[in-house]
């Protein structure tokens, strides 16, 4: 990973893949399911009229909803660089505890299937 794109991960704290992060204008709970280094276009260089590139990471998430098997629904993505607050602004990251008991109503509705060999 290139320094420029750790420095964005690092200041604006962004989750990892797995974790889950909650929605602060809707409620609703979202898997981060891909992270990818980008490169987002910001307005051009004033002086020059050059345009200008930025680092990013693009985080691409999944909605949780209860009785639908991972990666089955609606998925949203957004980059987000230092020059913007838009993680912070509209997404939580939620603790472990909140986590486990949300899959073990998802357990109880698909139970594992007992085996012998």
């Amino acid at each position: 990973m290139q320094a420029l794109h750790e420095e964005v991960l690092r200041q604006k704290k962004l989750p990892e893949v797995g974790q889950t992060v909650r929605s602060k204008k809707y409620g609703t709970l979202w898997r981060v399911m891909e992270k990818r280094e980008v490169w987002q276009d910001i307005a051009d260089d004033p002086e020059t009229g050059d345009p200008r590139l930025v680092p990013a990471i693009y985080l691409a998430y999944w909605r949780i909803r209860k009785g639908v098997r991972p990666g089955i629904g609606k998925m949203l993505g957004y980059a987000y660089t230092l020059y913007d607050n838009t993680f912070e602004s509209n997404w939580d990251i939620v603790g472990e505890e909140s986590e486990g008991r949300f899959y073990a109503e998802i357990g109880e509705r698909y139970p594992r299937e007992s085996r012998t060999i």
